[in-house]
């Protein structure tokens, strides 16, 4: 049979079989995209008939974009109280200070610590319950454990080893079970405009960072920490409400046929962990090279107002923090938009990201004025939020809309151990030689390998699990496969002999992946 009598116009016979489209309103009316293919036969079997029932994201609509903005509130109220700890940090260093604890600056430093470890380090847990119990329910988990979390912490603000329970574990563990799910959702309402809202989502962080030290600088200066912590917790509340708005498109993933003869850890593990996941090399790739990368990415942040005070005495120290967190939402937001145009790969354009804040660090030590220093922080601060901004967006396109929660909350999990440990090497190698030169040109080097190894995605080519194709919820929602280097809308182990129609393969770059049914009537 050829290509030509395989596929006719209008949804007609084709060859031995039959395609019909039937498209519910996918004129106007983007909210019931719908799309049903039923092959029966393609190459001459007529009587195992499959069919396919799809739902693509709306790309708008109210629900939609009331989503958009609760994430970025969440995302906003997240990271806004985790970034502004500093505040925070010297009231609680002044307390222990007076009480004459030798230790004040670093048990002090720990509380935050622990609050953005836990926020990364849990993130997996959070991708799991999100599969287990829903997007919606464990954002809302995430958020009366954070509001919580300040809500005690007020209450225990002279005892240290509290606050690194409460202020700590608590609050960095509800941040992890609502940051995850507030990009996830993002790809059930989006496809076309996905980069956009996650660049405007992940832009809350860098607004709400903006305006909270002056809110809790002044609530602790007229009414005391304690005060600061519980207008914090009524804030953080608020997150409870922006996710009851998070119900996803996507039916839960049905329970996984598993073989009688595993193991019980096997079966616990394939029960709990999205195991197709890590059956995808390019989501394997991806998710290693991150973490390399970002072995040095946060060295600059920990030590730019060290370094100022060292390279550029007497200047402000706090410009150039402030500048690095302005430029990141403006990258934020522009890289977003980049990211959805045609033919635009966003993996590529991450890469390109973390080269330039490799190179931009190293040109740091080296830098002559305070002007080309505040140049080199705005370039680096606007790759930093184009890095930030894809990250929701690759994860859909690689492991689509099921795999996505995870693949976002293994990913963060992973990143959490190189942002823990770059800044404190930086710091010993900085109190071993008595400058930042080698600090920063070393943590410039990790970025450009894992930039580099990121080439590897372009050099393998996952495999379709045969047993995906007869998932309810792929074959209902083809973003899981379509997005996506290649899209196969028939198990090519039970159609031509283990060949897809050649017609209905097609290949595109991530960025750019078409719907089914452009695929259908190309």
């Amino acid at each position: 049979m050829t290509e030509g009598e395989l596929l006719q116009e209008n949804g007609t016979t084709f060859g031995n079989g039959e395609v019909r489209l039937s498209n519910g309103s996918l004129g106007n009316d983007k909210h019931n995209k719908q799309a049903k293919v039923v092959a029966a036969g393609a190459c001459g079997s007529r009587d195992r008939p499959v069919s396919l029932e799809m739902r693509e994201p709306p790309d708008g609509g109210t629900r939609a974009w009331l989503i958009v903005i609760s994430s970025f509130f969440c995302n906003g109220i997240i990271f806004g109280v985790i970034n502004t700890y500093s505040v925070i940090y010297l009231r609680l260093q002044e307390e222990l200070k007076m009480r004459g604890d030798p230790e004040a600056s670093s048990k002090s430093a720990l509380v935050g610590s622990l609050t953005i470890g836990a926020t990364f380090l849990l993130s997996p847990v959070a991708g799991i319950l999100t599969d287990k119990i829903g997007l919606r329910q464990t954002a809302i988990l995430g958020g009366i454990l954070t509001s919580s979390g300040l809500l005690f912490s007020s209450f225990v603000t002279h005892n240290i080893n509290a606050l690194y329970l409460t202020y700590g574990i608590m609050y960095g563990f509800g941040a992890a079970l609502t940051y995850t799910p507030s990009l996830s959702i993002l790809g059930h309402y989006f496809r076309r405009y996905l980069g956009k809202v996650n660049g405007f989502v992940t832009a809350g962080s860098s607004v709400f960072t903006a305006i909270m030290p002056f809110l809790i600088n002044w609530l602790i200066t007229s009414y005391g920490l304690s005060t600061a912590l519980r207008v914090e917790a009524g804030i953080s509340s608020l997150i409870i409400i922006c996710a009851l708005l998070y119900a996803p498109l996507v039916s839960k993933q049905p329970q996984q046929q598993m073989r009688t003869d595993q193991s019980p850890t096997r079966k616990t593990i394939q029960t709990l962990v999205n195991v197709d996941n890590w059956k995808k090399k390019r989501y394997v790739i991806w998710a290693l090279s991150i973490p390399v990368a970002l072995f040095g990415y946060f060295v600059p942040y920990v030590h730019m107002s060290k370094f100022i005070t060292v390279a550029f005495t007497g200047k402000d120290i706090n410009l150039p923090v402030m500048c690095l967190g302005i430029a990141s939402g403006v990258g934020r937001l522009t890289f977003g938009v980049i990211a959805d145009l045609p033919r635009i790969n966003r993996i590529l354009l991450q890469q390109v990201s973390f080269c330039f804040i490799g190179v931009m660090t190293m040109f740091l030590p080296i830098t002559s004025t305070y002007s080309l220093l505040l140049l080199f922080v705005l370039a680096m601060g606007l790759f930093d939020g184009c890095f930030i901004s894809l990250i929701g967006p690759i994860s859909f396109d690689i492991c689509g809309p099921k795999g996505a929660s995870q693949a976002i909350g293994f990913l963060l999990g992973l990143c959490s151990f190189p942002l823990t440990l770059g800044p404190p090497i930086a710091g010993m190698l900085y109190d071993h030689t008595g400058s930042y030169t080698l600090p920063f040109i070393l943590a410039g080097i990790p970025p450009l390998v894992g930039a580099t190894t990121m080439f590897l995605i372009r050099c393998v080519k996952d495999e379709v699990v045969g047993t995906e194709m007869h998932d309810k919820d792929s074959v209902q929602h083809p973003l899981a496969k379509s997005a996506w280097d290649e899209e196969r809308p028939f198990d090519d182990k039970k159609f031509c002999n283990g060949r897809v129609p050649h017609t209905l393969e097609r290949k595109a770059s991530l960025a750019s992946a078409e719907s089914l049914n452009d695929v259908i009537n190309t």
